[in-house]
């Protein structure tokens, strides 16, 4: 698990494109805090997002644009209010209520 955060160059933009939930690309990103095989934790120019799946991987970087791709399978994908709103166990928890 990597718990220290890799900020990067940002445009004020974000996208999010997804398919078959294997490959997601993403832009606007500010920074990653944190990434196992089940979640990554971004920030993005739209506030703090949480994706969740299995398998997850970290396949294409590029800090200059702020875009990422990830590969595995999403299972969710949350946008947060703020950082201090981010809880494993509650966000696991409300997903498989």
């Amino acid at each position: 698990m990597n718990d220290h955060p890799i900020k990067f160059e940002t445009n004020p933009y974000h996208r999010v494109m997804m398919s078959d939930r294997k490959s997601l690309e993403l832009s606007g990103v500010k920074q990653i805090d944190s990434f196992d095989a089940n979640e990554f934790l971004l920030e993005t120019s739209q506030g703090w997002c949480i994706i969740a799946g299995r398998e997850l991987t970290l396949d294409k970087l590029d800090t200059e644009k702020g875009e990422l791709s990830i590969r595995g399978l999403v299972d969710a994908i949350e946008y947060l209010n703020n950082k201090q709103g981010k809880s494993s166990e509650g966000f696991f928890k409300r997903l498989f209520q």
